[in-house]
This record gives structure tokens, sequence and C-alpha cells, in this order.
């Protein structure tokens, strides 16, 4: 699960990763410490190191007599937690969308085979456990959420495979945006009884019946994003993040 970093430096790297994504300073453009020192009310310090950490993740590139620079989208570790996130948390593309969705009907079909024949008495325990938070939650959607995404992380746990285990961090990114803009607009179906088939499945030890269900929750779940897409705007602006950091104290 990710989380805002918290902190000067935290937040520094927050609103300076969603300004670079949401395209407010194109590839190739030179950015100047010195403003974002006077915009976001912070040191020197504060905005040479959340630069550093922008940089890691391929945002930003510094070279003599250049400065620093915006780096071309190619070079965007857009796989990267933070990068994900900040794509979704506003106003996320078609384009993103639908990449989310296209990655996901890839990943979760196959983790989901899998876990038919390696979940363990623990990883049907986690499955169980998620899904009795999901029922709990009712109209907090904010539970909700933070459940749907546990059910489905302990689905790709229980393939038992590291590397697929890692595209988590696709699937939340999925699935909170999804949420969000769903959720947000009070617009969704029950998904209980499709996540409740899926558990099943799998510990039945039934591939083909858990890929079945996780194609019916994917379906369910663009036919209600498309839903609201269509018509009434889901979005709430919880997660914009505004453009003056607290001041720092002596």
């Amino acid at each position: 699960m990710t989380h805002p970093p918290k902190g000067l430096h935290g937040q520094a790297v927050e609103e300076l990763g969603r300004r670079i994504i949401r395209g407010d300073y194109p590839p190739g453009s030179v950015v100047d410490p010195v403003k974002f020192e006077t915009e976001l009310g912070v040191s020197k310090t504060v905005v040479r190191e959340a630069m550093r950490v922008l940089a890691s993740k391929g945002l930003l590139e510094s070279k003599q007599k250049r400065g620093t620079t915006i780096r071309p989208r190619a070079d965007w570790n857009l796989l990267d937690s933070d990068l994900l996130r900040w794509q979704g948390s506003s106003d996320p593309t078609d384009g993103f969308l639908e990449d989310l969705a296209e990655v996901r009907a890839i990943v979760e079909p196959a983790g989901a085979r899998l876990a038919a024949t390696r979940r363990t008495a623990s990883d049907l325990d986690a499955m169980r456990h998620a899904l009795d938070a999901m029922a709990a939650a009712g109209a907090d959607a904010d539970a909700m959420v933070e459940a749907d995404l546990a059910f489905h992380r302990a689905l790709l746990d229980a393939a038992h495979n590291e590397l697929l285990s890692r595209m988590e961090v696709v699937i939340e990114a999925g699935l909170r945006v999804r949420d969000r803009i769903v959720h947000g607009a009070r617009h969704f179906s029950d998904s209980i009884p499709v996540h409740q088939e899926l558990l099943d499945a799998v510990e039945a030890g039934d591939p083909d019946a858990a890929v079945t269900a996780v194609e019916s929750l994917l379906a369910q779940a663009s036919h209600d994003l498309a839903a609201v897409r269509e018509g009434t705007d889901g979005g709430d602006g919880d997660d914009v993040v505004t453009d003056t950091l607290p001041k720092e104290t002596p």
C-alpha cells in the first residue's frame, strides 16, 4: 500500500512530482530551484532533496551548463508507485485508465489461475478477512477501497510468485483510480458476490472458475467506471495538493 510521504521534504516531492506529471513543465524545459523555494515556502535544502528524489524516478536530470531539466516521458519510471498515484489522483486521462485496465486484465486472471493451485490456508484467510472487511465497510468508501485493495493484494500473493506480487503497485493504482471515481459518484454495483465467487474458486482449487470470476469482476468494474465517466463526474478533488506548503520552523 502506498501513502504520500510526510514532512516538508515529502510534500515538496508530492507537489513537484504532480506538477511534472500533469504537464506544467514540458519535457526538455529547465526548472528553477529558486522559484520552487519561493512558491513552496521551503528551504533550498528541501527543494534540492525533492529534486534528487524526482531524478531517481526518471523525471529530472541535471547537466553542467544546462541546469536541471524535465526528462522525456519515455525515461520516466512509470511503474513507480508514486508516479502511478500522481497520474491517477487528480484528473486521469482516458488513455491512462485504459492502460491500467489492460494491465489488470493481463495480470489478475493469471494471478487467479496460479492462486487456485498454489494458495495456502493463510492466503485464504487473508482473502476472507478482506472480503469480510468489504462487507463491513457499508457506505464508508475509504474503508471499502482499502478492503478491496487488501483482497486483490492477497489474491496476487496467493500465486506465490514474487515478481507477480510486485505488480501490486499497478493493481493498486487501477483500483484506487476506479474506486475514487465510482464511489465518489455513488454509482457502483455490489461487487461482494463476484469477489465471493472468486474466493470460492480459489479455495476449491479450480483455476478456470477463478479466471472466469476475476474476468467478471473486471468487466463489472469497467462497466461502473464507464457509466460514471459518460454521465456524472465522479471526481471530488480531495486528492489535489495545494501549491503552498507549510512554512519551515527555525
